[in-house]
C-alpha cells in the first residue's frame, strides 16, 4: 500500500494559459495587501470605474427573487430566452427563436462548453490573434488545437481572409471571430465578413462569433452580427449582460444558434447533455434579461461624443500616441487600445516582466501583448474604463516609466 499520494495538477492544464489573471494581477495584489494604490488597467470590470447597472435591471431582479429560489430549465428560463431572441429580431435576425437560445453564467462558461461539445483530439479551431485568452485555453483545455490566424495591425487589426483560408485543414472545425474585438478594438467591415462566412460556408465550418461588446462602438461604426450574414452556416453567437449593461458580477450571458440546425443535430444533442449536467445558469440573474434587452439602452449615452466610453477612448488613445515611440490604433469598438511599443526605442524581450516593472514602478497594473496569443514582446492592452482625470494620471506614469526605460534609468528586460 502506498504510504502518501503527491496529487499534481491534470495534464489537461499543461498548455492552458489565462495570464489576464496570472503573474501580474498575483503581483499587484502583493503590493495592495502591502499598503499601495494600485491603478488597475488590465481587466474589463466596469463596476470598480463608477459604471452602475440601470435600476430597471436591479428593481426587476429583486422582484423575482421569490420565483428564483429553485433550478430553472438547464437552456435558461423561458422568458429569458424570448427576451434574447426578440433581441435578435430586432436586429434584423427574423428567424431567432427562443428554441435557439441558451443561457449560461456568462459568456466564458458558454465558450468552454460549445468547445467542450465540439472537439475531440486533433480537432483544430482557427482563432484570432491576438485573441481574448480564454478561446485559446478552452480549444487545448478540450483536447482541441488552436490554430491562429494574424490580424494586420496595419490594416485597422482587420484580419486577411486569404491567411485564414489558407490555414484551413481537413482536421478545422469552427473558426472564431471576436467582434468588436479583445483586445485590439478591431470592428469587422461587412465585407470582411462575408468573406470569412464564405470561408465557413465552403469548408463546412462551425461559425463562432463572439459578439459581446457589439453595443459598444464609436464615430457610426457598422456593427454587423455574423448571423444575419450566415443563414446556410451552422453559426453560434456569444453575448451577454457583462459590459453593455454594465453587470459583468451577474454572469448573464447566452448563446444563439443559428443557420442549418440540422446538420448539428448530434452536436446539440451532446451541448443539450453539458447544459442538463451543469443543472442550470444562474436563475436571478437570468431574470435581469428582460430588464435588460426591453429596457432603455442607456449605453448610447456612453458611447456617444460627450459620453465617459467615448471621451475615456478618446483621451487614452491621444495620450499613447503622445508618448515618443507608441503608437495605438483608434479602438473602433469594446474596452480596450493594444498600443505598440517601437522595437528599437523600448527593446523588451520579456513583456510579462516588462509590466511588472512597470507595475512596481508606478502602480500602474496593464496586461502584456503575449497574454493574448499576440506574436511580439512589443504590445500591452490598456483598459479605458477609469474616468478621463484619471487615465490622464496613469498614461502619465507610463510615459514616465517609458522614459526611465529609453535612457537606462530602467534596466532593459
Amino acid at each position: 500500500m502506498r504510504e502518501f499520494q503527491e496529487f499534481t495538477q491534470s495534464p489537461k492544464l499543461a498548455e492552458v494559459r489565462y495570464d489576464v489573471r496570472g503573474p501580474i494581477a498575483a503581483e499587484a495584489s502583493r503590493l495592495e495587501r502591502a499598503g499601495h494604490r494600485i491603478t488597475r488597467l488590465n481587466i474589463g470590470n466596469p463596476a470598480p470605474f463608477g459604471f452602475e447597472a440601470p435600476d430597471a435591471i436591479l428593481q426587476h431582479m429583486i422582484a423575482e427573487l421569490p420565483t428564483a429560489q429553485g433550478y430553472s430549465d438547464s437552456r435558461g428560463i423561458y422568458s429569458g430566452r424570448q427576451a434574447v431572441a426578440q433581441y435578435y429580431q430586432a436586429r434584423g435576425i427574423e428567424n431567432a427563436d427562443p428554441d435557439d437560445i441558451y443561457l449560461g453564467n456568462g459568456v466564458s462558461e458558454l465558450i468552454t462548453m460549445v468547445l467542450q461539445a465540439l472537439l475531440g483530439p486533433g480537432d483544430e479551431v482557427l482563432i484570432p490573434a491576438p485573441d481574448y485568452p480564454l478561446w485559446t485555453g478552452a480549444t487545448k483545455l478540450c483536447g482541441g488545437t488552436p490554430v491562429h490566424y494574424i490580424c494586420d495591425e496595419e490594416n485597422r487589426w482587420w484580419p486577411d481572409p486569404e491567411e485564414i483560408e489558407a490555414k484551413v485543414t481537413e482536421n478545422t472545425k469552427a473558426l472564431v471571430l471576436i467582434n468588436p474585438n479583445n483586445p485590439t478594438g478591431a470592428v469587422y467591415p461587412r465585407h470582411i465578413l462575408e468573406k470569412l462566412v464564405d470561408i465557413a460556408r465552403r469548408h463546412h465550418l462551425m461559425l463562432l462569433a463572439d459578439e459581446i461588446y457589439e453595443n459598444i462602438t464609436f464615430d457610426d461604426v457598422e456593427m454587423v452580427n455574423a448571423a444575419s450574414l450566415s443563414d446556410d452556416v451552422v453559426t453560434i453567437t456569444f453575448s451577454g449582460l457583462s459590459k453593455t449593461w454594465r453587470v459583468a458580477g451577474f454572469r448573464s450571458g447566452w448563446i444563439y444558434v443559428s443557420g442549418p440546425k440540422q446538420r448539428a443535430a448530434s452536436y446539440l444533442e451532446g451541448l443539450e447533455l453539458l447544459m442538463n449536467m451543469r443543472m442550470c445558469a444562474n436563475v436571478p440573474a437570468q431574470h435581469a434579461l428582460q430588464a435588460a434587452l426591453g429596457g432603455y439602452q442607456s449605453i448610447g449615452e456612453l458611447i456617444a461624443p460627450g459620453g465617459r466610453l467615448y471621451e475615456q477612448r478618446t483621451t487614452a488613445h491621444r495620450l499613447l500616441n503622445e508618448i515618443p515611440g507608441v503608437d495605438a490604433h483608434r479602438a473602433d469598438g469594446a474596452l480596450y487600445l493594444f498600443p505598440r511599443l517601437d522595437a528599437e526605442m523600448y527593446p523588451i524581450e520579456n513583456d510579462e516582466t516588462f509590466v511588472i516593472e512597470l507595475l512596481r514602478a508606478k502602480k500602474i497594473l496593464v496586461s502584456h501583448g503575449r497574454a493574448f496569443n499576440w506574436t511580439d514582446s512589443q504590445h500591452f492592452r490598456l483598459v479605458a474604463l477609469p474616468s478621463v482625470e484619471d487615465l490622464e494620471e496613469a498614461i502619465a506614469g507610463i510615459a514616465d516609466f517609458l522614459s526611465d526605460y529609453r535612457s537606462g534609468a530602467i534596466p532593459r528586460v
